[in-house]
């Protein structure tokens, strides 16, 4: 089976076209798949569809091999897949388990991702959730750096509170005006990743409810990159939210599976 592997701010991924054949791999194969000691090694992995009234159709699975909710640098990483293999131009309009989304790329590779309208923030105790495609949960400290995101997230995730849906962590640290440093702990993959697309622009708008922003940039940097979200508010809800980062090609192979 011939694969691609991208990366999106190190949030890293297996993409296999399925737009002119259709592929399915059981979830015991994606697992084996995304392993980064016995497969090839992802965060998620992505199968790229052809559909009847957009572009294409994004199927996202998490690294254990369940089915997921939107991925916000899969589906940039898609964007430019598809464009590598000649669906797309510059423009792509697409649908995910989220609903429809727009992007462009831009000539430097970077990817412009337009996400869903959130309808608002919700505050917890002293933190937020905000659901973003996927559901997120957003805590603001004092310095990432100090944080066991794997065991404190992971507090969190299977918490009473969350452990039937689960849920992903961020911790958010405010570096400067509209920048934060960013650590996620991500569901499915349990563990932390070097970026998270929707938990980026879940935590954005988190920080905007909580400073008062009505729209502009914010800046957050990953620890494997840099990501930008744009944004506006009406009324209680964000809307034109984009979402701003590279998506990079690694490299391609073939691959049995069982």
């Amino acid at each position: 089976m011939k694969f691609f592997k991208y990366t999106g701010a190190g949030n890293d991924f297996i993409i296999i076209n399925s737009f002119n054949k259709d592929i399915e791999i059981p979830e015991n194969e994606i697992k084996f798949l995304c392993n980064r000691r016995f497969g090839i090694g992802a965060d998620g992995l992505m199968l790229l569809k052809k559909h009847p009234e957009f572009d294409f159709e994004m199927l996202y699975y998490n690294s254990d091999g369940s089915g997921s909710t939107m991925c916000g640098n899969g589906g940039r990483c898609i964007v430019a897949f598809a464009k590598k293999i000649g669906i797309i131009h510059d423009y792509a309009k697409f649908i995910a388990s989220d609903g429809i989304h727009e992007a462009f790329i831009l000539e430097n590779g970077t990817v412009n991702l337009k996400m869903t309208d959130v309808e608002d923030i919700n505050t917890y105790r002293k933190d937020f959730i905000c659901d973003t495609g996927s559901p997120h949960y957003i805590r603001f400290v004092d310095d990432v750096k100090k944080i066991n995101v794997f065991s404190e997230g992971r507090e969190i995730r299977f918490s009473e509170m969350f452990v039937k849906k689960g849920i992903n962590v961020n911790f958010i640290e405010t570096k400067d005006v509209n920048v934060l440093n960013i650590r996620t702990y991500e569901r499915g993959v349990e563990s932390e990743t070097l970026a998270c697309g929707t938990g980026a622009v879940a935590s954005a708008l988190a920080y905007a409810k909580k400073q008062n922003i009505e729209n502009g940039e914010i800046i957050l940097n990953a620890k494997g990159g840099t990501l930008k979200i744009n944004f506006e508010k009406s009324g209680s809800k964000y809307v034109n939210i984009w979402l701003s980062g590279p998506a990079d090609f690694v490299f391609e192979g073939d691959i049995d599976i069982k």
